[in-house]
């Protein structure tokens, strides 16, 4: 079978569609990656692909790719819970730093998360290793300091500062998300 033959295209083109927008409601993903990654599927299995002449053939073969594609992609949409947290604009205290005092004139309750949001933070960055913890309070500081002054407070070298605060937000990241509660199982459990 020629692939680039045109009438394929045409004929699977709008099933394909069909399908794909099906499937795509229930997976999170668009319909137009769905259809994509089953066109890419089609051009990899090259002489494999199924014979356009015969009719059942191709659409059998594309609704079960259309399903093969979403199915990973459903599986990723059930464990993955996105973060729900207040709009840049309705954050406590408006949108500055995380680790800075609360804006003067907000509400109490603005006030008080932040506080709590500051809190955990900073007791996060305690439980660092290493030098992490310095590290870590030098890039919060309100100082605003440059990485040759946060280099030359800590003494090492400022081409190092990168790395390490990169292992440094790596831990913190892992840390914090382990403190997250995980949620429960939705529906029956494979």
């Amino acid at each position: 079978m020629d692939l680039l033959k045109a009438d394929l295209f045409e004929k699977l083109g709008p099933l394909l569609s069909a399908e794909a927008a099906a499937e795509a409601a229930g997976t999170g993903v668009d319909a137009a990656d769905l259809e994509q990654a089953v066109w890419v599927r089609l051009l990899e299995r090259g002489r494999r692909a199924p014979d356009p002449a015969e009719p059942a053939e191709p659409a059998r073969w594309l609704r079960r790719a259309v399903r093969a594609e979403a199915r990973p992609a459903r599986r990723r949409a059930r464990r993955e819970i996105p973060y729900d947290g207040p709009p840049a604009g309705d954050s406590p205290g408006g949108d500055r730093a995380v680790g800075h005092e609360p804006a003067a004139g907000a509400a109490p309750e603005d006030a008080l998360l932040d506080r709590e949001v500051n809190r955990a933070l900073r007791s996060a960055v305690a439980r660092l290793p290493g030098r992490c913890p310095e590290l870590m309070k030098a890039l919060l500081s309100p100082r605003d300091l440059t990485y040759r002054e946060i280099a030359g407070e800590l003494g090492i070298s400022q081409g190092s500062l990168g790395p390490v605060r990169s292992r440094c937000l790596g831990c913190l990241r892992r840390m914090l998300a382990a403190e997250v509660a995980a949620p429960g199982l939705r529906g029956k459990e494979r």
